[in-house]
């Protein structure tokens, strides 16, 4: 089993994110997100679309700039993007005209420019190994399934041998099958690699069975943390069994009555301002813009 430390190695902090509005107040998608999160522990964050999910997550990754509030990752607030935090995107967007070892080496490549070839070569070979891809990485995106193609993905992450492990929907283009065998794979490497991680998912059923702690979101705009489920499943975890065991249907249901409370207090998607959608609100927020800025 996975062993935790105590103490807090990622914390989240009345974390803002606001978009410039040209009709009035900048818009803001995040507000007060607070979260801390345990080294080697495994969060996922679900919610409806539109939430702020994956805002949340690029602005733990540096690719997305933080508005208010702060994030720090090993006792270092974090100002963009750097090594230590990897991201999965539900599109692995490989390099078509390379082979599988050349679209990781080529992140390998930026990290580690000090390293010998020789090094570089076996931190590329380890990674394609441990998902997988021991004897595919000479294939080129063409010649690889969907699967393939997300787990040179993964396999392009760990190799920058991050210390936390983001992952943005990143089984939402696979069948079910796939989809599950690549969970497994996720699991297992976190358990060996010892990672910190993160995944925006809008299946209840991997958000229960892959995480220590399910954070479920408000509503956008102005979303934060609505609530947050522990989940005590041993690990390593056995699929059948979690699947089995009632404890799993109760966490399941849980997650699926919040979502459908949430569903309720979505407002108008067809909300206009000079003629641009600004897309779902809570019903307060569209009662507001409405007096502030005359949306119809």
């Amino acid at each position: 089993m996975l062993k935790k430390e105590n103490s807090q190695f990622v914390e989240i902090s009345n974390l803002v994110k606001e978009y410039p509005n040209p009709y009035g107040d900048d818009f803001r998608v995040v507000e007060d997100f607070n979260l801390k999160i345990k080294a080697g522990e495994f969060i996922s964050l679900i919610g409806h679309s539109g939430c702020g999910k994956s805002t949340v997550l690029t602005m733990l990754a540096g690719l997305n700039e933080i508005s208010g509030g702060g994030i720090i990752v090993g006792n270092k607030e974090i100002d963009g993007p750097a090594p230590d935090r990897a991201v999965v995107f539900q599109a692995p967007c490989l390099m078509p005209w390379m082979s599988a070892f050349d679209n990781v080496m080529l992140g390998v490549k930026n990290v580690y420019p000090h390293v010998s070839k020789q090094e570089r070569i076996q931190i590329v070979e380890y990674a394609l190994s441990v998902v997988g891809l021991g004897d595919e990485m000479k294939k080129y995106p063409r010649e690889m399934s969907g699967g393939m193609q997300q787990r040179v993905g993964i396999a392009r992450a760990i190799a920058l041998q991050p210390r936390v492990l983001l992952l943005d929907e990143p089984f939402g283009r696979l069948d079910s099958l796939t989809r599950m065998e690549l969970q497994d794979v996720i699991i297992e490497i976190l358990a060996k690699e010892k990672l910190t991680a993160m995944i925006v998912t809008h299946d209840v059923d991997e958000a229960v069975f892959m995480a220590d702690r399910c954070v479920m979101m408000s509503n956008g705009p102005k979303a934060g943390v609505g609530e947050i489920l522990e989940i005590d499943f041993p690990r390593p975890r056995n699929r059948k069994e979690v699947f089995d065991d009632p404890n799993f249907f109760a966490c399941r249901e849980h997650l699926l009555a919040f979502l459908e409370q949430r569903s309720h207090i979505k407002g108008d998607p067809r909300v206009f301002a000079n003629g641009k959608t600004l897309g779902f609100m809570d019903k307060e927020v569209v009662e507001e813009l409405r007096q502030k800025h005359e949306i119809v």
